[in-house]
């Protein structure tokens, strides 16, 4: 089936969102890319999108043509240009090369379809509206001033050659998948780096939900009233920029900043000092658009914002997961919930679980994931309160334990690890009746305890300063095992004080062991052994060490799902 509509800059967040909806309504769909396509295909196809209608070709939006065949385009209707070079620090060259004369390129080429019934042309909504002279490069910065000159030039071009164009000016799109932009405020706000709200009280940093705009996208063409229309694509429910990041704080457990910095006093400090890329600032303003077209629009077509408050969540809940775009962000279900008045990190089923996986220090419940692959029925994993990616607790482990299962309705086999056998010996103390199984991996309580966080009063600020790559050395993990697991205000202080906690409580944890009326399994390395005599058998992972869920997943998953026979076993 030749295509009947073309995106370009396919592979972008906006760009391979579009394609997906086209997709999804049937459309026959040319998808315009710089490289060979593989990655969008990739997340289309991990989206569930169906491919049918897919094809891929390369272009070069820089170059006159764009570098596309001659052939096999010709039925072409819809032409939507998503591509743009987006970053700050850019040269005016960069910045005009994707952004003016790119855009131009592809407005040229489409006057050229015998079929065409519409482009769609990506703005951006600090940018556009007729007039106002030329950009000012020296104030504004190459990217936006580039979209503003780009914006100009493309009505200019449409008018000059009779090309039936619409405009969309979206406000900052979110999505799993977008780190730009606002993301990094939300980063620093997550990583306690954000003493101050950038701007004033009535800042308004609009966005809007990538999968609406998607489809007021894909709608576009097929409303010949939108023809020569410009929209504004933004939610104007948006809180301002203090509330907006008081409702992420909130959801992820951090403090909000409640000081405000006025965006002329931040153009005068260093930037080393305020660590804002200048080219931000002008997007900290208090202007206001008028989305009533956008609206207008959106319900002719029958399409509904989803709520803005759940979608900011959902949102940052994205960030999270992919440490602001550092690592591929794990399968869904994953995000921040309330468990014993904490907000807590969690992947994973919390009703019908299999497997509860705790983990010790310094890693978080991401080190699980090579096990979890590799273990039958549901798995319920979850930052330790004040650790990884969850906020300060204030109620002992155990309860929060205690209430992370509260609504499981199976019996699952509780796994856990190095310092959080403590919490799991507790509770299946306490709740017997609630576990299948209780297995745990190298036993802190049943280990002897390393002397200098006992003994040393600056530990914390050892592990505060002590770079990931090096502390994993150290503890003799794989490169990349440790992710800056100190690097969140408070975060070595109670690593530290969990650990003093464990070795003051090791005798009447090595006491309720013993008592447990649960089937108990112990796990350790070779080159971790337990040195706590104990009347259980135990089950070693030879050539392991303390973390063997890193270095050995497979045998740890063994471990889990084969009991171990009677006497000591090899794995």
């Amino acid at each position: 089936m030749p295509p009947d509509s073309i995106v370009f800059g396919a592979a972008g967040f906006i760009g391979r969102c579009l394609v997906a909806e086209l997709l999804r309504r049937g459309r026959a769909d040319e998808a315009a890319v710089r490289g060979d396509g593989d990655r969008l295909t990739a997340w289309l196809t991990g989206q569930g999108v169906p491919l049918d209608g897919l094809s891929v070709v390369r272009a070069d939006i820089t170059r006159p043509g764009l570098g596309l065949p001659a052939t096999g385009l010709d039925d072409v209707r819809d032409v939507h240009n998503c591509a743009a070079r987006f970053a700050f620090g850019l040269s005016v060259a960069e910045a005009r090369a994707a952004n003016v004369t790119g855009a131009l390129n592809v407005l040229d080429w489409a006057a050229d379809l015998k079929s065409l019934r519409r482009v769609v042309h990506l703005s951006g909504y600090r940018v556009s509206g007729p007039g106002g002279g030329p950009p000012d490069y020296r104030g504004l910065g190459a990217y936006e001033a580039s979209k503003k000159e780009g914006d100009a030039a493309v009505r200019a071009r449409a008018r000059e050659r009779g090309i039936p164009l619409t405009i969309a000016n979206p406000a900052t799109a979110i999505g799993q998948g977008q780190f730009l932009g606002l993301a990094s405020v939300v980063s620093d706000l997550w990583h306690g780096r954000l003493p101050a709200v950038p701007g004033g009280r009535e800042v308004f940093v609009p966005v809007v939900d990538v999968g609406y705009l998607a489809a007021f996208l894909a709608a576009l063409p097929g409303d010949e009233r939108t023809e020569g229309q410009a929209y504004w694509i933004l939610d104007d429910r948006t809180p301002v920029l203090p509330d907006l990041l008081e409702l992420l704080a909130t959801h992820m457990g951090v403090r909000a900043p409640r000081r405000t910095i006025p965006v002329g006093l931040l153009r005068r400090l260093p930037r080393a000092l305020t660590g804002a890329d200048p080219e931000t600032l002008s997007f900290l303003s208090t202007d206001r658009y008028d989305t009533a077209p956008a609206d207008a629009f959106a319900e002719r077509i029958g399409l509904r914002r989803p709520p803005i408050e759940p979608t900011l969540r959902a949102w940052a809940d994205d960030l999270v997961a992919a440490r602001f775009g550092a690592i591929a962000a794990p399968p869904r279900p994953y995000g921040y919930q309330q468990v014993a008045g904490t907000a807590t990190w969690v992947t994973g089923e919390r009703v019908r679980p299999a497997h509860v996986l705790l983990y010790g220090l310094p890693l978080d419940s991401g080190s699980w994931a090579q096990v979890a692959d590799r273990l039958d029925g549901p798995v319920l994993a979850a930052d330790l309160p004040g650790l990884g990616g969850s906020g300060p607790g204030h109620r002992p482990l155990e309860e929060w334990l205690a209430d992370l299962l509260r609504s499981a309705e199976t019996r699952p086999v509780l796994v856990a690890h190095s310092l959080a056998c403590g919490p799991a010996i507790r509770f299946a103390a306490a709740h017997p009746e609630r576990l299948a199984r209780l297995v745990l991996f190298a036993p802190a309580v049943l280990q002897a305890p390393s002397p200098w966080p006992l003994r040393s009063g600056g530990a914390a600020a050892v592990l505060r300063r002590t770079p990931p790559a090096r502390l994993a050395r150290l503890l003799g993990l794989p490169e990349g095992a440790v992710a800056a697991p100190f690097s969140r205000p408070g975060q070595a202080r109670r690593a530290v004080a969990a650990l003093r906690a464990l070795h003051a409580d090791r005798h009447d944890l090595r006491r309720a062991l013993d008592g447990l009326d649960v089937p108990v399994e112990l796990v350790a390395g070779s080159a971790d052994p337990l040195t706590v005599a104990v009347d259980r058998p135990v089950t070693t992972i030879d050539g392991a060490g303390h973390y063997p869920q890193l270095t050995h997943p497979e045998a740890v998953a063994a471990a889990i799902t084969v009991r171990a026979g009677k006497g000591q076993a090899a794995v």
